[in-house]
């Protein structure tokens, strides 16, 4: 009898103490990550930043559900470095990667100084936000491009990752049609769309590793040329009126297939009641090509250091920590990323790592400001013209500043500096550099202390088979 009286009791304490530990599991759950990191995309080149021609409504909700950053930049105007800079959170003269190939790009007749050697290869020696995820327990997969050297001492697996899906050195594919001639990704099906396949592989994975945190490096080979877009897609906006000098039929369908992927994924997600503790990183590694789409009204395109070759969407959700439908206009930058998914999986910085960037919580949380000054680009290569009118060159070595609203940069051949104010001037037509002397000086400062302090080498030496010539800038 007594003990049929204390069965409820025991009953109720068990409920209590197995709901009382759920609830704790779930507080402490850590989140999975994916970074959604799309190659060459520009900054106009999605609905929430403008674009009125390319379609990405589930890109645009996604971005909705959480907090959109309207001065997010690439670490540098190309792809590899960004990529290097991302991974290792360190700005690239501290890993040497600063261009694509060689930094001695172009006629070299035309190069005045002899640039910064540059390395194409990530040290293994350098630690990834890969390897730094381990220790909370972070099963890791990149998927589609690396272009940071190859394997086996090099490549995704050599820099923390587990798993490996089309991750070679090179920087584009030879067809986003399978077969793919691609080592580390099994051809599909004949005519199979690269794009589709690398979300389908996203989505594949998800379902395999849900149990447990993961870190998803989801890197789109597109919107890299070959401009190449499905068939049905493309004939879908050859017949839809350009707006904005945006007009790539191709193009616009290499995005919807970007696009229809996240949808995709989003959906799996939510199926699998993963989507609420996912923070989900939408990213470009540059801004737009300027061959085929327009990243008006910035000025310039990829491989520039003006606004159009660095600014690019940025997009953070997650929707049981950032609220929705927030907005930023702080500037930020890739070397953030690092730090931030630190600080989301609940690990301090490992001991002796140099991190470049600073963690974006309390922008994300709406709790405090960024504590930095300023953020910084140092480009010491050549990257020839895109077409006659530009020049010999898209870019000369060199290195810029952006603090509050105003960017400063300086070519290395001459000493030449440019200074815009971006919230009055966000096309960079007016050089303020003789009407506001004080802002100018203040900037170089702050940029020369700066390239002391982390041991950026500028070029200087005369290149001696320059050739003066005086119809070319």
């Amino acid at each position: 009898m007594i003990m049929n009286l204390f069965k409820p009791y025991y009953a109720s304490l068990f409920l209590f103490l197995f709901f009382a530990c759920q609830a704790k599991k779930h507080e402490q759950a850590k989140p999975n990550i994916i970074l959604i990191y799309v190659d060459d995309y520009g900054w106009r080149d999605v609905g929430f930043n403008g674009s009125q021609f390319y379609e990405t409504p589930h890109i645009d909700q996604l971005a909705a559900d959480g907090m959109t950053f309207t001065n997010a930049y690439a670490n540098a105007p190309n792809c590899a470095p960004s990529r290097a800079c991302l991974l290792s959170g360190q700005y690239s003269p501290r890993h040497g990667i600063y261009t694509v190939n060689s930094s001695e790009r172009g006629d070299k007749a035309q190069r005045k100084i002899i640039p910064i050697p540059n390395k194409t290869t990530l040290d293994t020696g350098v630690l990834t936000m890969a390897e730094a995820l381990k220790p909370a327990g972070y099963t890791s997969v990149s998927i589609g491009k690396w272009h940071l050297g190859e394997a086996p001492y090099t490549g995704p697996k050599g820099q923390g990752f587990d798993i490996n899906i089309g991750g070679t050195h090179k920087g584009h594919p030879k067809s986003y049609f399978s077969p793919y001639q691609n080592p580390k990704l099994q051809d599909g099906p004949e005519g199979e769309y690269l794009t589709d396949r690398l979300n389908e592989e996203a989505i594949r994975f998800i379902e395999q590793h849900q149990e447990a945190p993961f870190f998803m490096y989801l890197t789109h080979f597109a919107v890299h040329t070959p401009i190449q877009g499905k068939k049905e897609l493309t004939e879908k906006y050859n017949h839809k009126p350009v707006v904005d000098e945006q007009k790539n039929a191709e193009y616009a369908a290499m995005i919807e297939s970007v696009d229809q992927g996240v949808g995709k994924i989003v959906e799996k997600l939510k199926a699998l009641n993963l989507y609420q503790n996912t923070m989900i990183v939408f990213y470009s590694d540059n801004g737009g090509h300027g061959v085929v789409t327009s990243n008006k009204p910035l000025r310039g395109s990829k491989g520039m250091l003006y606004e159009g070759g660095i600014r690019v969407p940025m997009s953070v959700t997650w929707p049981e920590k950032i609220q929705a439908r927030t907005r930023s206009e702080v500037p930020v930058i890739g070397t953030d990323l690092f730090p931030s998914f630190l600080e989301a999986a609940g690990l301090k910085k490992p001991e002796e790592k140099i991190l470049d960037g600073e963690s974006l919580f309390p922008l994300l949380t709406q709790s405090g400001p960024l504590q930095r000054e300023a953020i910084y680009w140092h480009f010491p290569a050549y990257l020839e013209a895109y077409h006659p009118s530009q020049g010999a060159f898209r870019i000369t070595p060199a290195g810029a500043i952006r603090k509050g609203d105003y960017k400063l940069i300086e070519y290395f051949e001459e000493g030449r500096f440019e200074l815009f104010n971006l919230k009055e001037d966000l096309e960079e037509s007016q050089n303020l550099i003789a009407k506001e002397p004080a802002k100018l000086q203040e900037l170089k400062l702050l940029m020369s202390q700066w390239r002391q302090a982390i041991q950026a080498p500028v070029p200087m030496e005369p290149n001696p088979d320059y050739i003066v010539r005086e119809d070319v800038r």
